[in-house]
């Protein structure tokens, strides 16, 4: 019976990618919060399972009348895993980090309309906009703004040091993470007492661990071809959820010659997309002709600006001048998605007359080559962060498109505050995209989840990029 009460407080999370490191406020992975947002960091604000921003470490706050002043109340008696108090200076030097000149955070720009961040006393702080932002207390909830305190920073990406239900314990890279609980944690403690990360990138090796109850559960599951076999298993169940994850063909607008937008607009209509869901994903995800998600409410369906229609793609190349198509690069990140989906577009490109350079990349050679360095011509790969459509207003994004009539939609709709205005501009933004053809906009990714039936508390949907087991348990 002890045995049993011994590994019913345990629990084994398969998980496709790796972090390159641990620290969310300085890299774009979404790896690195699937592991760590809400276990071990935490923000102001932070994302519930149905996408709604809820309080965090902040208990409350005040908005001033004309919405430049965010005056934050902190809880009371809450610790860092060193034994550190969090206090409001922990609060400044994280966003004063985030935005400056120098900083590696991947969401900078969210955190650019801060004008000053006061501390006003040990619990309370103020932060001052230079213009009104509708969207602050969503983006305080990303993992980006995850509060972190300067005693811990230098050590953060191999030894992060937060104020979650868990505390790091043990990273053996290529393998797993370990976390166990905060004893200390100021909140509703966490009612596992370890949680091992595993990493496993192949499909059936995640197929094989599942079976062999060497893991308890798989997120984001890898090989939606088997989850009829886990459906009739009584041991298991499994959660088909949505998220926030536009999964598109990355399309580099600076690079001869998909800096034409007759070309982008040949391969938009080269891809038959659901030809892509079936084979790729066994069905399993929903069509997209823009940067948004199909369940939010202010989505447009443009898919039909996109239609399969190979002849079509043909003639616009022609139109381009390149009748005889021409080559470029088709650089592929680990996610079955993208290796899978990436070999049914290339086919679906070569049958117009684009050849393309396959490369099979790990994820911090994607990373470093396609995200920092732009080196590709194409690549495949799913934006799950939530309402994200205002990085196409960066002109420095690695996919490089840069229009001035849509920073000022996105400058407007930052400053906007009345929902039906918002919404007007949310159909500009999406249909400008789609008519510039940034992108070629394949589907929505689904999150299928596969864990013991006898688990409980875990996320169905995911409207951030998280793994949050602070409400997990076993069903005893």
């Amino acid at each position: 019976m002890a045995v049993t009460a011994q590994a019913q407080s345990e629990i084994v999370v398969g998980q496709q990618l790796e972090p390159p490191h641990l620290d969310p406020t300085s890299a774009a992975a979404g790896a690195i919060d699937q592991v760590l947002y809400s276990n071990v960091f935490e923000g102001l604000t932070r994302f519930g399972p149905d996408g709604a921003v809820n309080p965090g470490l902040a208990e409350s706050w005040e908005i001033s009348d004309d919405g430049l002043t965010y005056t934050f109340k902190l809880h009371e008696g809450v610790t860092f895993h060193d034994g550190t108090e969090l206090d409001a200076s922990d609060v400044k030097f994280t966003l004063d980090r985030a935005r400056d000149e120098t900083s590696q955070n991947a969401q900078k720009a969210l955190y650019e309309g801060i004008a000053n961040v006061e501390v006003v006393d040990e619990l309370t702080v103020k932060v001052t906009l230079s213009a009104p932002n509708g969207n602050l207390l969503f983006n305080l909830a990303w993992g980006d703004a995850v509060i972190v305190a300067p005693e811990s920073i230098g050590e953060i990406k191999q030894m992060p040091v937060g104020t979650g239900a868990f505390k790091f314990d043990d990273w053996v890279q290529g393998d797993r993470i370990t976390l166990v609980r905060n004893e200390a944690y100021w909140g509703t403690a966490a009612k596992l007492d370890k949680v091992t990360f595993k990493f496993i990138s192949d499909p059936t090796a995640a197929f094989a661990a599942m079976m062999a109850e060497d893991v308890d559960v798989f997120g984001g599951y890898p090989a939606p071809e088997n989850l009829p076999q886990f459906e009739a298993d009584p041991r298991f169940q499994v959660l088909v959820g949505s998220t926030e994850g536009e999964t598109i063909l990355s399309t580099n607008n600076k690079m001869p010659p998909l800096d034409d937008v007759r070309v982008r607009q040949a391969i938009a209509h080269a891809i038959d997309r659901q030809a892509i869901i079936d084979g790729a994903m066994f069905g399993l995800g929903t069509p997209i002709g823009t940067h948004f998600a199909p369940h939010n409410p202010d989505y447009v369906d443009l898919t039909g600006a996109s239609a399969y229609d190979p002849e079509k793609a043909k003639a616009l190349l022609a139109e381009a001048g390149l009748p005889d198509g021409f080559s470029t690069t088709l650089k592929l990140p680990p996610p079955s998605y993208a290796r899978r989906g990436g070999e049914i577009v290339a086919a679906q490109l070569r049958a117009v007359g684009i050849d393309t350079e396959i490369s099979n990349l790990e994820w911090a050679q994607w990373l470093e080559q396609v995200f920092k360095g732009k080196d590709y011509g194409l690549t495949i790969v799913s934006h799950t962060e939530p309402f994200d459509i205002g990085i196409y207003a960066r002109p420095d994004y690695y996919f490089q498109y840069d229009s001035a009539d849509f920073q000022a939609l996105n400058a407007a709709l930052t400053a906007e505050t009345d929902p039906m205005k918002r919404s007007d501009l949310l159909a500009q933004m999406q249909t400008m995209i789609a008519q510039d053809y940034v992108n070629g906009y394949l589907f929505q990714l689904a999150t299928p989840t596969v864990a013991n039936a006898k688990i409980r508390g875990l996320w169905k949907d995911a409207p951030t990029q998280a793994t949050d087991l602070t409400g997990v348990y076993w069903e005893e």
